[in-house]
């Protein structure tokens, strides 16, 4: 039987949208709101557009972006193999473990994270030499921290401390989100505890642990603006201000360091999108156009529609 025409099967409901006056006044609103706010920014001289247009490719700026990626990257790295083992154990069934974890996290969440950074920049002077050895005996091993803990390594490190503090509980909460179910039917085919957590658990939690990882990762390439508190001198945020303080101009480079980290930052978000993407097939509500075109004809129930046509959304 010949299928019917798009336009001629019986019973279809042609709706429309109704129309809201109070949208399109909304929108107009908006958009001359916007349209002002621009003309306010390009016409004003005081923002200095020829100076920003000159530092923006200015080869220190350049070098500070790529500090600032990698102080971004080595915090990340260093947080997030710390909290997955925080997560761990405070998931454990040992009370001490339980106990260390705690008492970590609610040290590095408690204290501001530019107060950490002062501290980690003083380091060699609270310790001016690290042993390593037995506990209250003899040391077999000295090290000078002021050579060990150069600037950068305390940022890294004083970053990624804070940030392993918050990224524990983003973890383990991923980790509790799975069904226990699927660990103890793990069990039953022999598999081993670490097989189980790497093969079964972490796949299915990244669902949940990839936003907020992905929100933490924009959250600490602003957070790198503080490593001046090591001190750290090579950051974006460092080599404006120090080229501002140069040509007392501090508004045009105020703005060139904001577009640069709002670049950094819409790169991540994109990033973050395809994660999200990809951990979060199976779970997606969204669906393919084929997907939700076979759902509907299968709900339809009938044979006179042609698979081949899409459904009116």
């Amino acid at each position: 039987m010949a299928h019917e025409p798009h336009s001629q099967i019986p019973g279809r409901i042609r709706a429309r949208e109704v129309f809201h006056p109070g949208t399109l006044i909304a929108a107009v609103v908006v958009a001359v709101l916007a349209a002002m706010l621009v003309h306010g920014l390009v016409t004003n001289k005081n923002f200095q557009w020829n100076i920003v247009w000159m530092y923006l490719r200015d080869v220190k700026v350049i070098q500070g972006i790529g500090y600032t990626l990698l102080l971004t990257v080595g915090a990340m790295i260093l947080g997030t193999i710390l909290a997955l083992v925080m997560a761990i154990m405070r998931t454990a069934s040992n009370p001490v473990l339980r106990g260390v974890s705690w008492a970590y996290i609610f040290v590095f969440r408690g204290i501001p994270v530019y107060t950490q950074l002062v501290f980690w920049g003083l380091v060699s002077v609270l310790y001016p030499v690290i042993g390593l050895g037995v506990p209250f005996g003899p040391q077999f091993v000295d090290f000078d921290t002021s050579k060990l803990f150069t600037a950068g390594v305390a940022a890294v490190i004083g970053l990624g401390l804070n940030e392993g503090a918050y990224l524990a509980e983003i973890i383990r909460s991923g980790l509790e989100s799975v069904d226990s179910g699927q660990s103890e039917a793990a069990k039953a085919l022999g598999m081993k505890p670490s097989l189980i957590l790497r093969r079964i658990i972490i796949p299915q939690a990244m669902r949940v642990i990839i936003p907020p990882l992905g929100n933490e990762t924009i959250g600490m390439l602003k957070t790198t603006s503080l490593v001046l508190a090591v001190p750290f001198t090579l950051d974006l945020q460092f080599a404006t201000n120090a080229i501002a303080n140069r040509i007392y101009a501090p508004i045009p480079l105020l703005i060139v360091a904001a577009f640069w980290y709002l670049v950094m930052t819409s790169i991540l978000m994109v990033g973050q999108h395809y994660l999200e993407r990809y951990y979060g097939r199976g779970f997606t509500n969204s669906g393919s156009k084929r997907s939700k075109r076979q759902a509907a004809i299968n709900a339809a129930g009938t044979s006179h529609i042609d698979p081949s046509l899409e459904v009116e959304q």
